[in-house]
């Protein structure tokens, strides 16, 4: 492996803040209208979304100019379609959108119509009835995202369905590692916790293994995924055999309202087993760094030491760089959600 710095940036790589003037470069034109998945992306899509996320991130960090920083979204409105609780992806999508010059709908679905009685596509119809451009769709059914994309004008994101896929999740991590260590290529990236239950999980799996990314799944055999010889990853049931010289060790949360009919330990013997901590940590490579994409169950599956580890943790950096990736992915659509209206 290439040395790093203690940075975490490899020796004589770029340094993690791109020198690329902020504003250069065009939008990602993307083969298809809505973003429902990794899967539906080729490499050089995944690239160009994140080489573009970069570019935002520069200029988000930058005290050059206040938002927004495009008028890309200008006389465009987005609706954030949430059916499940995310503080954090809603806000992300919804700064994300203003700072590209749009206008922004949150709806409340645990006030809506949906509460009573009314079904997903009557409420597509309702809402195609309102001509919004992009749909940004959170839903606890897999497959929901694409369903609605089916029936409406509008371009839609899919910001998470069920145990299926959470792209623009994928793309903010890549690019947060991007930005950190230099690349992606020839990493190995631990992926730990709760992997049947995890959308995060299944996106990453795809887009960091097609960047080229060495993957490893560390979890117990009743949080494995089905097919999961499919996948073309390294499987271990030891967290300290998983993470053993890992670049990247990625925490997931237990998700235990998707686990009806799961036998898992208690907390504390999760804790014990698959939690992580800093004498397992010392396991991974010297230069290793942590993320989860939240939110974060302290002292199951990462306790606060390591999670707040200045150095090693990349957790609220994550969160930062979120926004930028999802401009990136709303510029994309930007024109899709025009030419089919």
């Amino acid at each position: 492996m290439t040395g790093q710095s203690q940075t975490g940036a490899p020796d004589g790589a770029a340094s993690p803040k791109s020198t690329r003037k902020a504003g250069s470069g065009s939008p990602v034109s993307l083969p298809h209208r809505h973003l429902l998945g990794i899967e539906g992306l080729s490499p050089i899509d995944i690239l160009a979304l994140i080489d573009r996320g970069d570019m935002y991130a520069d200029l988000i960090q930058s005290d050059t100019a206040p938002p927004p920083f495009s008028e890309t979204l200008r006389g465009r409105t987005i609706i954030n379609l949430f059916f499940e609780n995310s503080t954090r992806t809603r806000v992300s999508f919804e700064l994300a959108a203003k700072h590209l010059g749009g206008s922004v709908l949150n709806i409340n679905v645990a006030g809506s119509s949906v509460k009573k009685g009314e079904t997903l596509l009557d409420t597509a119809t309702t809402l195609n009835a309102m001509h919004p451009h992009i749909l940004v769709v959170r839903h606890n059914c897999s497959g929901a995202a694409k369903l609605l994309s089916q029936h409406v004008d509008a371009a839609v994101i899919n910001a998470g369905d069920g145990r299926h896929e959470h792209p623009t999740q994928a793309l903010l991590d890549a690019l947060t590692i991007k930005r950190r260590v230099g690349r992606i290529q020839g990493l190995k990236i631990a992926i730990c916790g709760d992997i049947a239950n995890s959308r995060v999980a299944r996106s990453n799996i795809h887009l960091l293994a097609t960047l080229g990314a060495e993957i490893r799944l560390v979890c117990p055999t009743t949080l494995l995924p089905a097919a999961i010889d499919m996948m073309g990853v390294q499987v271990f049931t030891d967290l300290e055999d998983g993470i053993r010289d890992a670049d990247i060790v990625m925490m997931l949360r237990l998700q235990t309202e998707r686990m009806e009919g799961t036998e898992t330990p208690s907390q504390r013997e999760y804790f014990n087993l698959f939690g992580l901590d800093r004498t397992k940590l010392m396991r991974a490579a010297p230069n290793a760094l942590i993320m989860h994409p939240g939110p974060m169950n302290r002292g199951v599956e990462i306790d606060s030491a390591t999670a707040d580890d200045v150095e090693k943790s990349l957790i609220r950096t994550q969160v930062e760089i979120g926004v930028a990736a999802r401009m990136a992915c709303l510029e994309a659509l930007a024109g899709a959600s025009g030419d089919h209206r």
